[in-house]
């Protein structure tokens, strides 16, 4: 197994607030499950910050950041059933790695932490162990 990438970035909440209730903002950042899944969270602020917080880590890991073709909405982050976040790999995002990486058999690695004015999300993408 070798690391191809590692990305990290922190989110002031307080941004959040006021932008999370904006629909536009909503949707040109998060999917649609996204939008779903924070339905049931009340702490809405921070759930969206640390679902920035990731797809911004993963560009970072990627090495890209957002161009190339790549968009927020393209990474998407849920949870398992006992709440650990991972990325939901689509084609989109299968192809940007073997692009940019060179590798077609991959994992992810998703960290996720938030404290009251801070959320901050770490990812780690590396070979698969074959």
């Amino acid at each position: 197994m070798k690391i191809l990438g590692i990305g990290v970035d922190i989110i002031d909440n307080n941004r959040f607030k006021i932008s999370i209730k904006k629909k536009i903002f909503l949707s040109r950042i998060f999917t649609l499950l996204e939008i779903k899944n924070a339905k049931k969270i009340k702490n809405k602020t921070v759930y969206y910050s640390k679902k920035f917080a990731a797809k911004e880590s993963f560009s970072k890991a990627l090495g890209t950041g957002f161009r190339k073709g790549l968009n927020f909405k393209d990474i998407e982050i849920l949870n398992d059933n006992l709440g650990k976040p991972y990325f939901r790999l689509n084609k989109k995002i299968k192809t940007a790695v073997l692009k940019n990486l060179n590798v077609k058999n991959f994992d992810t690695f998703l960290s996720i932490s938030d404290e009251k004015n801070y959320s901050i999300a770490f990812t780690i993408i590396q070979t698969k162990n074959v």
